[in-house]
């Protein structure tokens, strides 16, 4: 995934009911499906099956807490994991094995989430439309696509939580980035 000036921009098509399979696409053309396996109403794994590359696997990791999930490639090799410390706090820690990434609410009230690594600010926003459609990921920075694939299947569970504004340091922090 490139970095650019202008964020690059990929828009992501939603199929079945309730929503299974999410068909990610670039101005290039599709990038693959992301299809999402539910148990008693929650999502309990995923698979993403890219146009060119690796088949992922995202599978809920034991546990309580919402948003502990792995992913792995299909030769068993563990890529990242995810964890939301706790219940009242909605910051969603990423560990890719290379450097610790968090993921926020968007600012402002709307459905989103925002990739951040703790030093150098935003790499990515999740833009979640809220009536099954209108969802776009805009990648602002490098970012591997099995992070970013995965940030958005993390991203989609939240859906709701996303909606109130996030804190005030991403806003901060996205501010001066653009300033600089």
């Amino acid at each position: 995934m490139a970095e650019s000036a202008s964020p690059t921009v990929y828009r992501v098509t939603r199929r079945g009911l309730p929503a299974r399979e999410f068909h990610l696409a670039g101005e290039d053309g599709p990038l693959g499906v992301l299809t999402v396996e539910r148990g008693r109403g929650m999502i309990v794994g995923g698979r993403w099956s890219p146009e060119a590359g690796e088949v992922l696997t995202m599978r809920r990791d034991p546990g309580l807490l919402r948003s502990q999930f792995s992913l792995w490639t299909e030769g068993r090799e563990w890529l990242g994991s995810s964890l939301r410390a706790d219940f009242v706090q909605r910051e969603i820690r990423l560990h890719t094995g290379s450097r610790p990434l968090r993921m926020l609410p968007l600012t402002g009230f709307r459905a989103g989430w925002v990739l951040q690594a703790p030093k150098t600010g935003d790499m990515a926003r999740i833009h979640l439309g809220l009536l099954g459609s209108g969802d776009r990921i805009e990648v602002t920075r490098k970012v591997d696509p099995e992070l970013l694939v995965f940030a958005y299947f993390l991203g989609l569970q939240l859906r709701l939580e996303s909606l109130w504004p996030g804190p005030i340091e991403a806003a901060e922090r996205s501010a001066a980035r653009l300033a600089g």
